[in-house]
């Protein structure tokens, strides 16, 4: 994937997202496309990915914006620094507004995201909500044994065990 490439394919991404278009956003995906999403988790094939934007992000948020900042295409791997708002529509926080910015890392095959990994300090994003710190402390557990589950952080650890 060429560099203008990968900036348009963010660019409907990350309007897809604000427009809460979930058909628009999965078809930036391969049909068995992959996305690791720091708060829910994993979603897998375009229907999952559709009913993430639609029925999480956007049943927890309003006034939601996500951009991309400078992206860096290198073949089948990219990257860019994003800024993402939001209003939040959960009961305990609703009203409350919220910034955030993270890394994305995309795999790409022919010309859509096979997978979609951020890097987001959801402290950050919990603090501004104003999670109680035991509701945090209990959040980032389960983050952190996510990530440690998973196949490539398990074989990078092992590593070190021999």
């Amino acid at each position: 994937m060429t560099q203008a490439e990968f900036t348009a394919l963010l660019a409907r991404l990350g309007a897809a997202a604000n427009a809460g278009d979930g058909k628009a956003f999965a078809a930036c995906f391969t049909e068995d496309g992959l996305y690791h999403d720091y708060i829910y988790g994993p979603h897998q094939g375009r229907a999952a990915i559709m009913a993430m934007l639609e029925n999480l992000f956007h049943r927890d948020a309003t006034d939601y914006d996500w951009r991309f900042l400078d992206p860096v295409c290198h073949g089948e791997i990219g990257y860019a620094r994003s800024l993402s708002r939001f209003v939040s529509t959960i009961p305990e926080f609703a009203g409350r507004e919220v910034v955030i910015d993270g890394i994305s890392r995309f795999v790409l095959k022919d010309g859509l995201i096979a997978e979609y990994h951020e890097s987001v300090n959801g402290g950050v994003a919990m603090a501004q909500l104003g999670v109680e710190p035991a509701r945090m402390a209990k959040v980032m557990r389960r983050w952190a044994e996510r990530f440690l589950a998973r196949d490539d952080i398990a074989a990078y650890r092992a590593a070190f065990r021999k």
